[in-house]
C-alpha cells in the first residue's frame, strides 16, 4: 500500500487531478495475486493528459500511453493500461463533478442503465457513487474524495426503492423471450435470460443495501446475500449454461427462469 500511496502522490501532482482512489477487487479485499491494480484518477477539467502520459512512460516504459477523457466511452471515460514492475496497473479517469452528480441522483433514486462497451448489461449511472463508496482513498489533498466516500457509505433508501421497483422487468423480459422460441432463436433467449437474472441480482443487492459497481461477479455476489433464494447463483448460471436449442428446450429453460424470478420477487417483498 505504501508504494501505491507514493504513486497516488505523483498522480495528484499532475494538472487537473483532484485525488486518487484504489478500486476493484483489491479495495474490497477480494483480489487474487494476479488481479489488476485499479486506480481511479479523479479529475476536474482541464486534465493534463500530456503530463499523465509522461508519468506513465517514466513508470511503465517508453511505449506507455494515456488516453484523453472520453476515449474509452461515455462512462468508463479514459485512462491507461500499464505494467509497473511486472504488475498490471490501470488508471481510470473519473470526472469528480460527474461523481458528485451521480451521488445526488443516487440519493434521489434517479437511476438509468447506460450503454457502455464492455458492460453487456449496461452500467447504472450511479455506479460512480458505488465506486467511491467501496474504494480506498489514497490521495486527496482537497478532501473531496474522503467526503464523498464517507457520505456514500450509507446506501440511499430511495435508490433501493427504485431498483426494487424495476424488478418486474425481469418477468416481462422472459415473456418477450417466449415470443421467439418457436423460431429457435437461442441468442435472443440467452440475452433475455442474462437481462432477467441481472435485474434480479440488482434487486437483491438493493434489498440488502449493497452497492453494485458492474456485472463482474454480480450473480455470485447476489447469491450470498441474506434472503437470496436458495442457490440463486448456481441456478442463474445454470440457465445460461444450458439454454437449449429446440423450442421445447427453450420453453423449459424459460419456465425454470420464471420460477427463479418469482422466488426473487418473494424474497424482496
Amino acid at each position: 500500500m505504501a508504494d501505491l500511496e507514493v504513486l497516488a502522490g505523483r498522480l495528484v501532482g499532475v494538472g487537473g487531478v483532484v485525488g486518487v482512489l484504489l478500486g476493484g477487487s483489491r479495495a474490497r479485499g477480494a483480489h487474487h495475486p494476479d488481479s489488476d491494480v485499479d486506480l481511479g484518477v479523479y479529475y476536474r477539467p482541464p486534465l493534463d493528459v500530456d503530463g499523465l502520459a509522461a508519468l506513465a512512460r517514466e513508470l511503465a516504459g517508453p511505449d506507455a500511453t494515456a488516453t484523453r477523457p472520453g476515449d474509452w466511452g461515455p462512462w468508463v471515460d479514459g485512462g491507461a493500461w500499464l505494467s509497473i514492475d511486472g504488475v498490471a496497473v490501470d488508471w481510470v479517469y473519473r470526472d469528480v463533478d460527474r461523481v458528485e452528480t451521480a451521488w445526488r441522483n443516487a440519493q434521489d433514486g434517479r437511476v438509468t442503465w447506460q450503454a457502455q462497451v464492455g458492460h453487456p448489461l449496461g452500467v447504472l449511472d450511479v455506479w460512480y457513487a458505488a465506486e467511491i463508496a467501496l474504494g480506498v482513498v489514497l490521495a486527496d489533498p482537497s478532501g473531496e474524495l474522503t467526503r464523498l466516500h464517507l457520505a456514500a457509505a450509507a446506501y440511499p433508501d430511495a435508490l433501493a426503492a427504485t431498483l426494487l421497483a424495476r424488478l418486474p422487468e425481469a418477468g416481462f423480459t422472459l415473456l418477450i423471450a417466449r415470443k421467439v422460441i418457436h423460431r429457435g432463436d437461442v441468442a435472443f433467449v440467452a440475452g433475455c435470460l442474462f437481462r432477467a437474472v441481472g435485474v434480479c441480482a440488482h434487486a437483491l443487492h438493493a434489498r440488502a443495501r449493497r452497492w453494485v459497481v458492474n456485472e463482474k461477479g454480480l450473480i455470485a455476489a447476489a447469491g450470498v446475500l441474506p434472503g437470496a433464494p436458495t442457490d440463486f447463483a448456481g441456478r442463474a448460471h445454470g440457465l445460461l449454461a444450458r439454454v437449449g436449442s429446440t423450442p421445447d428446450e427453450l420453453a423449459t429453460t424459460l419456465d425454470t427462469a420464471a420460477t427463479l424470478v418469482a422466488e426473487v420477487e418473494r424474497a424482496v417483498a
